[in-house]
């Protein structure tokens, strides 16, 4: 194969090009989910931003609900990051465990989390939400779980079921804090709850 002009910039792989086509509409409709919501977001106009065509969209994403479930996956990501870093601040493996799950709801007080993944993709994605959540939470949460199981902190339940039940409990109630009035005094009174929720886990002494 001929090598190629000197000065000529080397030609960029397709997989390269497909992937910054898929993160520049992700990017473009993660703005405008935020700032005007899903259903007031024009796919014309998000293309434009873009600079690409809705052909593009359609091939990657199938349409403007599967660029929307693109999006929430990305902020899903990040929120498991914003929490793990969180967690590092605790020597102690409960109070990690426990600051883990309130901030995480914390942040669903921030305005783009609200309108994207507690307003619009509960109403736009159905049930394909709680399989996203369950992908990046379950298995973590049991994981921590386990651990302070085997170390004797919590009771002996199975990890698995009690993880599904407290990622339920968080979910419903940042949905009711996104919801509310007053979402910052709606999680300040979910953060209390909690917290009493999750310290009814602790292994009491036997005797």
């Amino acid at each position: 194969m001929d090598d190629p002009p000197v000065g000529a910039k080397p030609r960029r792989k397709r997989s390269d090009m497909s992937a910054e086509t898929m993160q520049a509409l992700i990017a473009a409709a993660r703005r405008s989910f935020a700032r005007v919501g899903y259903a007031n977001t024009s796919m014309d106009a998000l293309c434009a931003e873009a600079g690409l065509t809705r052909g593009a969209l359609y091939h990657h994403f199938g349409g403007k609900d599967g660029l929307l479930e693109a999006v929430v996956r990305q902020i899903d990501k990040e929120l498991g990051a914003r929490v793990d870093a969180a967690c590092a601040h605790h020597h102690d493996p409960y109070e990690a465990f426990k600051a883990c799950c309130l901030t995480y709801l914390d942040l669903t007080l921030e305005p783009e989390i609200q309108q994207i993944v507690l307003r619009d993709a509960p109403a736009v994605l159905g049930p394909r939400l709680r399989e996203i959540d369950a992908d990046g939470s379950i298995g973590p949460i049991t994981q921590a779980l386990e651990a302070l199981m085997a170390q004797g902190v919590i009771e002996a339940v199975d990890a698995e079921a009690l993880a599904r039940l407290l990622n339920g409990a968080m979910i419903d109630a940042a949905l009711w804090i996104a919801a509310s009035a007053d979402p910052a005094a709606a999680s300040k009174r979910t953060a209390g709850a909690f917290g009493l929720l999750l310290d009814g886990l602790l292994r009491r002494p036997t005797g």
